[in-house]
């Protein structure tokens, strides 16, 4: 048996997202066993986020410094902002390096049934930036889901009014995938936003 510490240690890791209880004692194990190799540099690194993490006042992001690298970066596009839900969200979309502008996280989406509110979010933020001007694009990278698409069909309101371009993710069919494997609503999708052939 491990001790209190070790047992505590192995239950914070089991809560962690895609860790469960079994992960979580391997991945302790490794640690134990590789102590000066990986357990101080994890500790070290954990303890250096925890003393600066922050969240962006600008776009929300979550960051060591405020406002964030992606917002304090002169080589990014000004004029074009993408809105997602999560800093999950903002982190994927940016590892693709093919968006070249700023970003705003909402943190969340519109939800009825879990209590969600326009309010909730930091749509009020986005509204406030997009009438300062310089922007000219705003791309809604919201959610594949019902409450991604009201929450995209609601900003889309709110901003309508401004001389903006408003775009969306194109939804539909993923690379590499089989028809016969997808769903009926992203098959309609698919054929819904379909285009000619060159």
């Amino acid at each position: 048996m491990a001790s209190s510490e070790i047992e505590a240690l192995s239950q914070a890791l089991a809560r962690l997202p895609g860790l469960g209880p079994r992960s979580a004692r391997r991945a302790v194990l490794h640690l134990m066993k590789r102590r000066e190799t990986t357990l101080q540099p994890l500790l070290s690194a954990l303890q250096a986020v925890a003393d600066r993490l922050s969240t962006c006042s600008i776009c929300g992001n979550v960051d060591t410094s405020d406002p964030c690298s992606i917002c304090r970066d002169p080589r990014r596009d000004d004029k074009a902002l993408c809105v997602v839900e999560e800093v999950a969200d903002l982190w994927a979309l940016d590892r693709s390096r093919l968006f070249p502008g700023r970003y705003h996280v909402l943190g969340g989406r519109l939800s009825a049934l879990e209590g969600v509110r326009p309010e909730d979010l930091a749509i009020d933020s986005l509204v406030r930036r997009v009438a300062n001007g310089g922007i000219d694009e705003v791309v809604l990278a919201m959610n594949a889901t019902l409450e991604g698409q009201t929450t995209a069909h609601y900003l889309a309101e709110r901003l309508e009014n401004f001389p903006i371009r408003l775009s969306q993710l194109a939804h539909g069919l993923p690379v590499g995938g089989e028809l016969d494997y997808l769903d009926e609503g992203t098959l309609a999708q698919a054929l819904r936003a379909r285009r000619p052939i060159a």
